[in-house]
């Protein structure tokens, strides 16, 4: 009988911890939690936000505990199709979880309960809503107790999107390096002087900075505060953090199908193969590496495939976002991440935050228009881009782009040609030693070529 194991990034909290068995997801709630656990539930808070899609929901069960001695409840949760992380998030993703927090805190309050947490890792966005993930996030509010999670949401939230929205976009990337959230006193140094003309980061990153200071480290806004003051600090952060915008422009590829060589029959022909291949294969989980604003990552979307649509212009994940929200869409998660450098194991032992590998792998794998950035312009050769794609999903849609296509030209232009292999011939023999080809389809109207392969090494 398989054996129960703690997940490595559930260890912080001695309310309790997440723990997998046969595959399946439970979450153990300690004897210290009893009570507040109780009140949770009993409450209606619960019910008010699970109905709201802001707390994901779970069953009570029979199940065997990880550690008896401190057990009060086994429960378990719904499990998240997939786990991203702040570092990955565009802009408005991360203000929707930051606005889901307070949201949360503020019902909490209603319920005589509080957030004694507010990590942005609590966060994931199910069913295209951000939605708090850690059924563990809640303590009996008491009368005159400040929110302890305040500083928190300033480091996890309020100072990265400050930075996006005042400095550069990219600076949101700095949450790879500092996961337990951003140091006030750094967010402080690196945002223009015309930001302290602005109440809400006047208070809650200059000021706050400087009275963590004066007093070495220690948690501030401790003193006793009562609940209209409680309420009141959090509609300010509200209101601060809705004030926050990025609009975005000027990255590489943010109006990449503005400017792309593909014609109305090419593009239709592409889409209409991926749609063809992705109903074939049926899967349930699908990457597409290189999404843009998801045009393609739609096609298996709509089939019902669970889409992670991932892209390394900050501009045109945000785009796909903000589709994705206004339209609703259930299955499409629109992430930030450069394939040369993608997401790794980070936090304690390298094992708290999962690598993006540790996240596969898919079912299905999109690269289309791709290959020829991560051959050229990155230098990485054919056969390593084909273990790569071979141990990242099982099936893989990709497209061929040859040197006599204009978009590599452009590329070629600023360099010297070093790459004798790319070619159509070089590409299918290094793809071939570790992946079976099943379709090879010319894209009507363009020298590109669309290709559907299944990985052998699996």
């Amino acid at each position: 009988m398989p054996k129960a194991e703690q997940l490595n990034a559930s260890f912080r909290d001695p309310s309790g911890f997440l723990f997998s068995h046969g595959g399946t997801l439970f979450r153990q709630i300690n004897q210290v939690y009893a009570e507040d656990y109780a009140r949770l539930m009993q409450s209606g808070l619960y019910d008010k936000l699970v109905k709201a899609g802001l707390l994901i929901p779970h069953m009570e069960v029979e199940q065997q505990p990880v550690d008896p001695e401190a057990c009060f409840k086994i429960i378990q949760p719904e499990r998240v199709p997939f786990i991203s992380y702040p570092y990955e998030w565009s802009f408005s993703q991360l203000k929707d979880a930051a606005l889901a927090t307070l949201s949360i805190h503020k019902r909490a309050l209603k319920y005589d309960m509080a957030l004694k947490d507010s990590s942005a890792y609590n966060i994931q966005f199910v069913r295209g809503k951000a939605t708090l993930i850690d059924t563990l996030s809640f303590e009996k509010y008491k009368e005159g107790q400040p929110w302890i999670a305040y500083r928190q949401f300033c480091q996890h939230f309020l100072a990265p999107l400050a930075l996006m929205a005042y400095c550069d976009v990219r600076l949101g990337q700095l949450l790879r390096v500092y996961i337990d959230g951003l140091p006030l006193d750094l967010a402080s140094r690196l945002l223009p002087a015309r930001t302290r003309l602005n109440f809400g980061l006047l208070t809650h990153i200059h000021l706050h900075a400087g009275a963590e200071k004066r007093f070495a480290g220690e948690s501030v806004g401790q003193a006793k505060m009562n609940r209209n003051a409680l309420i009141g600090l959090v509609e300010s952060l509200e209101a601060t953090v809705r004030k926050l915008s990025w609009k975005p422009a000027g990255t590489r590829w943010g109006n990449y199908y503005e400017i792309t060589n593909y014609s109305d029959a090419a593009f239709e022909h592409k889409q209409g193969l991926v749609s063809e291949w992705v109903a074939r294969v049926r899967p349930k989980a699908v990457w597409d590496l290189g999404a843009n604003t998801g045009v393609f990552s739609r096609a298996a979307s709509a089939l019902g495939a669970f889409t992670v649509a991932y892209d390394i212009d900050p501009a045109a994940v945000e785009q796909n976002y903000l589709r994705a929200k206004a339209d609703k869409e259930k299955n499409l998660l629109p992430l930030q991440l450069d394939l040369t450098n993608p997401s790794p194991a980070l936090g304690w032992a390298n094992r708290e935050r999962a690598s993006f590998s540790e996240r596969g792998p898919a079912d299905m794998v999109l690269a289309l228009a791709v290959i020829h950035h991560l051959a050229i312009t990155n230098n990485v050769p054919l056969p390593q881009l084909a273990d790569f794609f071979a141990e990242t999903g099982k099936w893989l849609a990709i497209e061929f782009v040859p040197k006599s296509d204009s978009q590599v030209q452009k590329m070629l232009r600023a360099r010297e040609d070093i790459f004798p292999n790319y070619t159509q011939e070089g590409f299918e023999a290094a793809f071939g030693q570790r992946l079976q080809i099943h379709e090879a389809v010319p894209v009507r109207e363009s020298e590109r070529t669309l290709y559907l392969m299944e990985s052998i090494s699996r």
